[in-house]
């Protein structure tokens, strides 16, 4: 992840290096964590503190500490997400994450990044993309283009925008490109390409990942285009204490006629041009990490299956509606309305 050592200043500088290191940090959020010897925390100074410090008559060679604000806040878990609510709630931006011995162990970027998720996430881009043919005779679907970046790119920016450091993406058509594709780190984070030796399905794969690093695991498709926010997708989950939560999007049939309601031969009522709504499943999933022991090595497994599988021992699955925009590119139409929806965002 970001590297935090541009936010820190020692507290026996000058107030004319903490003025050049706030200069250095240009449109980035204004503010340094004073440390002390023991690069312990001791205290936060801004060009406010600076400017109020030698208001009263303080000069430019003394020490941030004479201007440095003792008074501040932080967290003890970085993935405390009641309180980095908080901290949105006060536009506070910069969240230091302090160890037992108040040293700083990570820095939070609320400018930068939503949220700080404890999840881990993998990508299903194993498919061949039939039906978007001949544009994957030679390129895998989640590496064409949508408004400058790789389809799949989306994604991975947006797990990352959410705090999410553990990242793979099951791979197998045209495998070496997207292995190729994802050779440096993304904005700090290594993806983890993990191939899968036959095409298992949409969650079988998720076998092959060697090791997760927390309790639940966000399972995606890898050529979804869509603003879901994971925060609240990921709250919903553990506040509902569930098993698995499926991602779900609201799809309504109009149906244009008058449709009766019978009871064998006899017309018992009719509903004129009727509308039914459902939930359509999104692909995108939140699953307890012990669960996955479940899923079957080296067969071919749907996720659909998984969840019936966990609905017949009686665990809690749930659903997640996603409010803003979500778009499955499996066919040319899809592709081309994620292009229209680029343009405006």
């Amino acid at each position: 992840m970001e590297d935090y050592n541009k936010y820190l200043i020692s507290e026996q500088a000058s107030i004319i290096e903490a003025l050049t290191a706030i200069n250095g940090l240009k449109s980035d959020v204004l503010v340094l964590f004073a440390v002390n010897e023991q690069r312990q925390m001791v205290g936060t100074i801004t060009d406010g503190d600076v400017r109020r410090f030698l208001i009263k008559g303080g000069h430019l060679d003394e020490r941030v500490e004479k201007a440095m604000q003792r008074k501040f806040r932080y967290l003890t878990d970085k993935y405390d997400l009641e309180k980095i609510r908080e901290f949105k709630a006060q536009e506070i931006a910069l969240i230091p994450c302090l160890d037992g011995e108040r040293h700083i162990t990570s820095v939070i970027n609320l400018r930068k990044q939503k949220s700080a998720l404890p999840i881990d996430a993998v990508m299903m881009a194993g498919g061949k993309g039939i039906r978007l043919r001949p544009l994957t005779e030679t390129t895998p679907k989640p590496l064409l283009p949508l408004g400058g970046k790789a389809i799949i790119d989306y994604n991975v920016d947006r797990l990352i925008s959410y705090g999410v450091e553990h990242i793979s993406v099951t791979v197998n058509y045209l495998r070496e490109q997207i292995e190729e594709h994802f050779a440096e780190p993304m904005n700090g984070v290594k993806v983890n390409c993990v191939r899968e030796p036959e095409f298992f399905g949409t969650i079988g794969s998720i076998k092959y990942v060697k090791k997760f690093y927390n309790d639940t695991v966000l399972l995606t498709n890898s050529d979804l285009f869509t603003n879901i926010d994971y925060e609240a997708f990921y709250m919903h989950f553990k506040d509902n204490a569930a098993d698995m939560s499926v991602a779900v999007i609201p799809y309504s049939v109009s149906v244009p006629y008058g449709i009766f309601e019978l009871d064998g031969r006899n017309i018992i009522g009719v509903q004129e041009k009727p509308v039914y709504n459902y939930y359509a499943n999104a692909g995108i999933y939140l699953i307890k990490t012990k669960l996955l022991e479940k899923i079957p090595p080296e067969q071919f497994f749907q996720a659909t299956d998984f969840m019936e599988m966990l609905i017949a021992e009686k665990r809690k699955v749930i659903r997640f509606p996603i409010t803003g925009f979500w778009v499955d590119i499996g066919k040319q139409e899809d592709y081309k309305k994620a292009q229209e929806i680029i343009k405006h965002l």
